[in-house]
Order: structure tokens, then sequence, then C-alpha cells
């Protein structure tokens, strides 16, 4: 029996729980919200949640409950919105217990509904390591994101505890879960910018699939962490003092970087944990753009930079929103560094993308939309009846992975393409009919061949005829998702 003495609880009968608390601490309280509402929002969720998973355990032996205050707490962490958090705590109810659909919406509203039920159904998605099976589910998955991308922002949060309890689990379970997440969550969270997550994802993947290797490497890291400290400390003093002198004092902090990226490395570039001199990024966090050209001045006035190195992507975000101004300096003693400059808002944006983006209106939350146009045109693509699973995996594959290169048209505006994209990617990604009349180009006022791979600031031009259409040969060096759809699209 419900006994309704025990939602009064906490107000009547003494304190609330510790783990909630915590929780409502974590939570960004919006400009036209009040504490206490919010307060009473997430007591009534998550009494809602602990009764109805009354009983339920965790392979690790704790309540199962436990799972869905980390999961919230993650979400509170990343600043969304209450909804999402609430969402958050409730996010097995659908799957694990008695409750319906029908039910949360009468207590909670269609919002909150219908994120429970994305996040249920994401859930129900098997992916198996056949292609075309996984390239299926996967469009599955990306369609229900577009919906609302709060939903696979929960699914984040919720996959990175499991990850973090994995051990608990069976060999074989672990190992079907490490895969799915380094195959689907980690190229994902890349795509949405989610950095942090994407490291985080990445690194308990490589604890589960190569426990030797990630103990092996831990144990490096762990005994040279004085060192690393010293050395971030020599790297950085001289640059905060300078930028005391011009009133600003930075946040500095040097990063190891992931596990995973640092095997990576050893592993491609055939050399011992010794011999890798990026292990670490240095982070110099300012307040304000300006800043952040006058902190690299300075870097550079200190350090000899490493041309080919530099890049900046405050002028030239990356098409997941993220900026920063990336430069690699030469040590006092040789060694080659690693500098990140980038502001505030820019570093919420680097660590987790989209879920950065989330605004206050009335209490409620708005996604963003041209940060994410690439899975726009993806589900242009899923909508299409045609698709091909296959196809459709090989294409994600080329647009999950690749680096971006910037390069303009002759009015001066700028357009991302992959690496190795051509004259005819350029053309679709300006416009469909530009890329379908494509007759010509010219890249920095000469004339050059379709096939020709285009370079970082590249200016092109494309020549259009009303007779030239698609040919076959087309198909063998374009590579953006648009232009391959379109294309095979005309020529089937």
């Amino acid at each position: 029996m419900d006994n309704p003495l025990s939602r009064l609880a906490p107000q009547l009968f003494g304190e609330y729980p510790k783990q909630f608390l915590n929780l409502v601490n974590a939570v960004s309280i919006g400009p036209d919200q009040e504490k206490n509402e919010i307060k009473s929002l997430l007591w009534k969720a998550y009494e809602f949640g602990n009764r109805h998973h009354e009983g339920q355990k965790r392979r690790s032996g704790e309540a199962y409950f436990t799972h869905c205050v980390a999961v919230a707490q993650t979400l509170a962490t990343w600043k969304m919105d209450t909804t999402t958090i609430i969402a958050g705590l409730l996010h097995d109810t659908i799957e694990d217990t008695d409750v319906s659909v029908r039910a949360l919406r009468q207590e909670f509203g269609d919002d909150l509904a219908n994120l429970v039920d994305g996040v249920t159904k994401i859930g129900g998605i098997k992916f198996s390591s056949r292609k075309e099976k996984q390239a299926g589910n996967f469009m599955k998955m990306l369609l229900s994101v577009a919906q609302d991308l709060r939903v696979i922002i929960i699914k984040f949060a919720d996959r990175l505890h499991n990850m973090e309890t994995i051990k608990h689990m069976s060999k074989i379970k672990q190992h079907r879960i490490a895969v799915e997440t380094r195959d689907v969550y980690v190229p994902l969270a890349h795509r949405l910018g989610m950095s942090s997550v994407k490291s985080q994802l990445e690194d308990r993947v490589f604890r589960v699939l190569d426990p030797t290797g990630y103990k092996e490497l831990d144990s490096k890291i762990k005994s040279s962490k004085r060192q690393r400290e010293k050395f971030i400390k020599e790297i950085i003093g001289p640059v905060a003092d300078e930028l005391k002198i011009y009133d600003i004092i930075p946040h500095v902090y040097g990063r190891s970087k992931s596990y995973s990226s640092i095997y990576g490395k050893m592993m491609s570039r055939d050399k011992s944990f010794e011999e890798i001199y990026d292990l670490y990024a240095i982070r110099i966090i300012v307040e304000k753009i300006e800043q952040c050209y006058l902190a690299l001045g300075i870097v550079h006035s200190l350090y000899k930079p490493i041309q080919e190195r530099f890049k900046d992507f405050i002028a030239n975000p990356k098409s997941n929103g993220y900026q920063s101004v990336h430069t690699t300096v030469v040590g006092r003693k040789g060694q080659l560094v690693e500098i990140q400059i980038r502001t505030t808002d820019m570093e919420e944006t680097a660590e987790i993308g989209v879920a950065a983006h989330w605004v206050y209106k009335d209490g409620k939350s708005l996604g963003i939309d041209q940060k994410v146009k690439w899975l726009r045109e993806l589900l242009d693509i899923l909508q299409n009846e045609s698709a091909d699973p296959k196809e459709f995996m090989e294409l994600l594959k080329i647009d999950l992975y690749n680096e971006e290169i910037f390069v303009f048209t002759p009015a001066g505006d700028l357009i991302q393409l992959p690496v190795g994209a051509t004259p005819v990617d350029f053309a679709f990604q300006v416009h469909t009919q530009v890329g379908m009349h494509c007759m010509g180009a010219k890249i920095n006022h000469s004339v050059v061949p379709l096939n020709t791979k285009l370079k970082n600031g590249d200016m092109v031009e494309i020549i259009t005829s009303k007779s030239q259409m698609p040919s076959y040969g087309w198909q063998k060096f374009i590579v953006t998702t648009k232009a391959r759809n379109q294309v095979n699209r005309y020529l089937k």
C-alpha cells in the first residue's frame, strides 16, 4: 500500500536523503525559477522513482535507484534543465518497473513522459556486430535523437555510469557493452562535441577490452604524475605572470590526455610511453575572446611555436560547435607541449558540447539547432526510402571520424568539409542544384579537375551548366553524405 505520509516525510519527519540534497545542490536554477519549487518537483520525482524501484538491486548489490540518482547527478553537472534531470531520475521506470508512459504523463506531464519513452526506446535497440543490422539500428537511434536531442544526452549519462560500474557484470556482457559503446556512443559523442564524455567512454572501453594495456599505462601515468605537474608549472608560470600585467587572471590547468588517446599514439607511432611527448594539453581559460589572442601572443613570445600545429577554431569553429585556439610550442628543455586557449563559455562547450547550449526560457529548455546541421542532413537521407543501410553506415563513418577543412566561396563565405573533399562535395554543400549542375571548378582562380582534393583555406569557384548532370565517375571521389546521397539518387 502506498503510504501518503511517506511523500511528506522529509518535510514533517526529518531530513531529506543525503544523495537527494547533493542532487538539489548540483542543479542550475534558471532566472525565472524558484529553488524551493525546483526542490519539491525533484523530490516528487525522487520519491516516485525510489518507490517504484524498491527492492531492485544492481549486480554490485547496491539499491538499483542509486544508478538513477547518479545519472540525474551527471545531467545536473552538465547544467541540463530540470525536466531532463527528472527524466534522468526516472529513465528506467518504464523499462524496469510497472510504470506506464500514461502514468508518467499524468504525474509529470508530456515533456517528461516523452523523454523517458525516448530513452526506453533507444535502450530497446540492440546493436549487433553485423554491419547492416547495426546500421539500421543506428538509423532508428538517430531518428529518435532528432525528435529531442535531450534523449541522447540522458542516454550518455546512463552509459557513462554503466561503464563505470561494468566490472560487476559477466565478462561476455562487459565485452558486448564495451564494443557497442566504442562503435556507437563514442563517435556520436564526438560529433555532438561532447569531448569529456567521449574521452571518459573511450577510457572505460579501453579498460574492458585491453585490461593489461590499461593497467600498464595507468601505473606509468601515475608514477610520472609529480614530474608532469612540475613540468606544467614551469611552462605556465611565466605565461600567468605576463597576463597579470594586463589584469587578466586566467584559470590554467594541465590535463593528461585520455588513456586511450595516449595508447593509440603509442601504437600508431610505434613508440614507448617515455617517447610520447604530447601526453598533456595545457588549457588557458580567460573571460573574453580578445584575451585569448593576447594570451596566444604571450605564449608565442615566451616559447617557440610549431607553425604547422597552430589551429584557430575560434575564427573557424568546428561543426560540432567547438571553439579554441590550439598551438604547440617547444618548452625550455625541448619538449613539445600543446596549449589550448579559450573562454569560459567555450570551455563548457568543449567539455559537454550540445549540452552546454541549453537555454532557459519560461522555465523550459530550448534545444539548439544549427550545431547539429549534420544530423538534420543525415535525417533527410534516412527519410529517403531508398537509403541503403550498408552505404549509410559507410557515409556515417566518413562523417563521424574525419577532421574538417575550411574553404571559401568567391564571396568569402566559409564552408566546412571533411578532409579529402572535392569541388563536387563543395558544390553540394553550397546548394543541391549547384552540385547537380557542376561542370567544372576553379581553386584559387585556377581551373582544376573535379576530383582534386581541397585544402584548408582554398577559395573554390564552381562552374555550372544546365545541361550538366551527375556522372558515375563522381561516385569514385565524392566523400560527403549529402553529395553521395544526391548523386546515388540521381543515378539509380
